[in-house]
């Protein structure tokens, strides 16, 4: 079983990958997780080095495989053939879980090749969960939060910050 999370940006998408990926290690399954560029990288380091079949392995043999970030970076022709190979050994007998913000649509722009992102689409498809996150940003949550509290109080200070003011003089002792 597959799962894609996208397309909104800042929604938590890596966040409920690796959640599902550490799940899947607490109950027992092999689990790899990497972006997409470091997966790639990794890839071609290995095809250069002449390990691409044992580097291929490696990435197949895990019961869940996390690809994040899809979209974020440029691929190359090469990457972008190799990640497609590595996705093919996988297809129906492992997991792998992908976070893009790209919507299907545009992989083929991601990958360099309308073709090919079409027949990788096609094989995460078949047996794949798609999940499109909607909402605001995770991250921006928090500050939103901080800027309603730190505004809450003087009507007046919500246009710049108080300045600090030392002690009065009359205060202090001669």
């Amino acid at each position: 079983m597959d799962a894609c999370l996208q397309p909104r940006l800042r929604c938590g998408k890596s966040h409920l990958a690796i959640s599902l990926a550490i799940a899947a290690a607490q109950n027992g399954r092999r689990v790899y997780y990497g972006t997409l560029a470091d997966l790639i990288t990794n890839l071609e380091e290995a095809q250069a080095a002449g390990k691409l079949a044992q580097r291929m392995k490696v990435l197949t043999y895990p019961a869940v495989l996390v690809v994040d970030e899809i979209g974020y970076l440029p691929v190359s022709r090469t990457g972008a053939m190799l990640f497609f190979q590595m996705i093919s050994r996988r297809y129906e007998r492992a997991s792998t879980i992908l976070t893009s913000n790209k919507s299907f649509e545009d992989w083929g722009e991601v990958f360099g090749d309308e073709v090919m992102a079409a027949a990788l689409i096609d094989r995460l498809l078949h047996h794949c969960h798609i999940i499109n996150i909607r909402g605001n940003s995770y991250r921006m949550r928090q500050h939103t939060e901080l800027w309603r509290t730190l505004n809450s109080g003087d009507s007046g200070s919500a246009a710049s910050p108080r300045k600090r003011t030392s002690k009065s003089k009359e205060n202090q002792t001669p």
